[in-house]
């Protein structure tokens, strides 16, 4: 039987950073992203109040800005060897993300057998965000088990990886996790811990474990 990986990734992909904080970095927008985040964090936003938000900051974001933002973004070392491991493997790997679909996806040329965030309109926008479109952390458990489904995987071999309590439910509803630079509240939720910034390390503590 074969497992399913599933990531998460801001916080967890990204260190100490998220999707939405680069793509504002680019347009000159920082005072105004870090404002958001604290109030998605305390649950003043949220996710499609959150979406609508950034999609309102975002109204001259280019395709050039979401390029770069990927580019320039403080990745964990190490992603695309895991996921080459973990596909040699006859195992699948999946990043399920709150964040625009739109940067999420990119994540498919580093070998990731499903990528899935927020979906957001074609970049430039010319259309608002459609709210049924905007994941949550439920949608996260939703979007598991239909992966499970499509490649044949159990929930009972699937594994987490996150860093928040938007990852909570995902925990919940999986056998074996990984908080990876998670805040004190994720940490406790999960099978295994660590700190660091290599997904190399974070993959050697599940590699050969059920």
């Amino acid at each position: 039987m074969t497992r399913l990986h599933l990531f998460d990734l801001d916080g967890t992909l990204l260190h100490g950073t998220a999707a939405p904080v680069e793509i504002s970095r680019q347009l000159g927008l920082e005072t105004e992203i870090v404002e958001l985040e604290r109030a998605f964090a305390a649950r003043e936003l949220s996710p499609v109040g959150f979406a609508q938000s950034v999609h309102t900051l975002w109204s001259e974001l280019t395709e050039a800005h979401v390029g770069a933002a990927f580019r320039d973004a403080p990745w964990l070392e190490g992603i695309a060897e895991v996921w080459a491991e973990i596909r040699a493997r006859g195992e699948r790997c999946a990043v399920v993300s709150l964040s625009p679909d739109f940067f999420v996806r990119r994540l498919l040329a580093w070998g990731a057998d499903a990528a899935y965030g927020s979906r957001f309109p074609d970049v430039p926008f010319r259309t608002p965000v459609d709210p049924a479109g905007i994941l949550s952390p439920a949608a996260k458990v939703n979007i598991a088990y239909g992966l499970c489904a499509e490649f044949g995987v159990s929930p009972d071999e699937c594994v987490a990886y996150g860093d928040s309590m938007s990852d909570a439910e995902l925990f919940a509803a999986v056998p074996v996790s990984v908080a990876v630079n998670a805040d004190d509240h994720l940490r406790g939720l999960a099978s295994f811990d660590y700190a660091g910034r290599d997904l190399r390390e974070v993959y050697d503590l599940v590699r050969y474990r059920r």
